[in-house]
């Protein structure tokens, strides 16, 4: 049953991917190895929507690594039919720090069997483009799994996720896979485990780099934060990080949205107020707003198509087919609409 709910989590996420953003691009998938254990090093900079992405776009299962406190009660059905493990930190109790052994023997085992595993290198989450400085957290499993699985081949693969938009739907995605590591070429006898880690560490922080827009915070980083937006991110990746660097003034700002915007976006949202009303409600109950995409993602994958399901049920009922489907599209075509106004 849990595999079941997973694969159809899967692909529903896949499929709905394509409607969240207006335009999805892909590089370097071809770079996901398929001979060894893969540790999925991606950036994080969309709290769960980070992993959900992830996990939807990959070829096959993978396990991730999450934060201890959000398991147990009712959903841990979910959480393990999804993969997840947790990972216990010195916030939940020293005492606690002692669990993780069991959960990194797992991942010892899944990357030794070949299997994908997903950790967030930067520590956690932010709403920024550049790439934080990277704990030893993930350079350390895989350091640990080589040496668990001597022999076998256990790769961790640099991945960014650049949006085009921290907060909007209906934005540009670049999804790039870097060149993987080979951890095994990163393992010097000569060395002690900890500058092991470090080497592992340094070059992982590098090839991450090379998956951003904008990697590293400089002086010119508030300029170059400007030009993503919805017209530049058509361009490939790899035109638009070097256009970043090199000639950021050339390329339009986002514009701020002036008041005839603000009224027709109003204007718009009237099909969709409850849904609208909902939404906003639960996004402000979360004081962190690195949550507001993913709210955003979770609320358009559930909530609308209910409202809209349930609605139309009553329309055609009392109005009839034709009425239904005219308040149907109606719904669908101004939100999206709407939204591209917003991100205009």
């Amino acid at each position: 049953m849990k595999n079941i709910f997973y694969f159809s989590l899967k692909y529903f996420l896949r499929y709905y991917n394509q409607i969240f953003f207006r335009d999805i691009k892909q590089y370097g998938y071809e770079n996901i190895p398929k001979d060894g254990g893969v540790l999925f090093s991606p950036n994080h900079q969309g709290a769960f929507l980070d992993p959900l992405l992830i996990g939807s776009m990959t070829p096959k299962k993978i396990t991730s690594l999450t934060r201890s406190d959000v398991f147990g009660g009712p959903l841990q059905w979910f959480l393990d039919a999804l993969q997840m493990l947790p990972v216990y930190r010195i916030r939940n109790g020293y005492s606690n720090l002692k669990k993780n052994d069991i959960t990194f023997k797992k991942c010892y085992e899944l990357l030794g069997n070949g299997k994908f595993l997903m950790m967030f290198s930067e520590g956690g989450h932010h709403d920024e483009y550049y790439l934080k400085k990277l704990s030893k957290g993930s350079s350390r499993l895989a350091f640990q799994a080589q040496n668990y699985n001597r022999g076998k081949k256990i790769y961790i693969l640099p991945v960014g996720i650049n949006y085009g938009h921290h907060k909007q739907t209906c934005t540009t995605l670049h999804l790039v896979y870097g060149k993987p590591l080979l951890v095994s070429d990163f393992i010097n006898t000569k060395l002690n485990e900890a500058e092991n880690i470090n080497l592992i560490r340094e070059e992982l922080q590098t090839r991450m780099q090379q998956c951003l827009w904008l990697p590293l915070k400089t002086e010119k980083y508030p300029i170059q934060k400007e030009c993503i937006n919805r017209i530049t991110t058509r361009m490939s990746f790899y035109d638009l990080k070097k256009a970043l660097k090199y000639s950021s003034n050339d390329l339009p700002k986002r514009r701020n949205i002036n008041r005839l915007r603000h009224v027709f976006s109003s204007i718009l949202g009237l099909p969709n107020f409850i849904p609208l009303w909902i939404s906003k409600r639960i996004i402000n109950l979360f004081d962190d707003k690195v949550f507001v995409s993913s709210m955003k993602y979770a609320l358009g994958a559930f909530l609308f198509p209910i409202w809209w399901l349930s609605t139309s049920i009553l329309v055609a009922f009392y109005f009839g087919n034709v009425t239904m489907t005219t308040y149907l599209t109606l719904c669908i075509v101004s939100i999206l609409i709407r939204q591209k106004i917003l991100l205009s």
